[in-house]
């Protein structure tokens, strides 16, 4: 009897320019990986977040793309799936963006964001 698997959603994907300062980031800094998550919190509900991590933790998710390895918190990975992290650049700042299919609502401010698990 063959075993049929299905491909699995790509959990995240980083823009050009994302894996280009992301790649600057993580060479430059103390710990030699930076892990992606989720936290509750802000008028939306929840908010993104990105931190240094000294190894992974259990049950973290490694994506690599790009040439960019980002250790994926395990309590996120549901909300994350899908997301392309892109840099926004403009005149006055530089900062990372989430583009993600799972989230329903943000903020005035866009700080904080509504998000729904993925559903299979």
């Amino acid at each position: 009897m063959e075993i049929k698997t299905r491909q699995k959603p790509k959990l995240i994907s980083l823009s050009d320019n994302a894996a280009e300062r992301l790649k600057a980031i993580i060479a430059n800094g103390e710990k030699p990986y930076l892990r992606v998550g989720v936290k509750n919190g802000g008028c939306a509900g929840m908010e993104y977040t990105m931190e240094y991590a000294d190894a992974p933790e259990k049950y973290d998710e490694l994506v690599e793309d790009k040439g960019v390895q980002i250790l994926i918190a395990a309590n996120a990975v549901l909300f994350l799936i899908g997301t392309e992290i892109d840099l926004e650049t403009n005149k006055f700042h530089s900062k990372f963006t989430f583009r993600n299919p799972n989230q329903t609502d943000a903020c005035g401010c866009g700080e904080s964001v509504t998000i729904v698990p993925a559903k299979a």
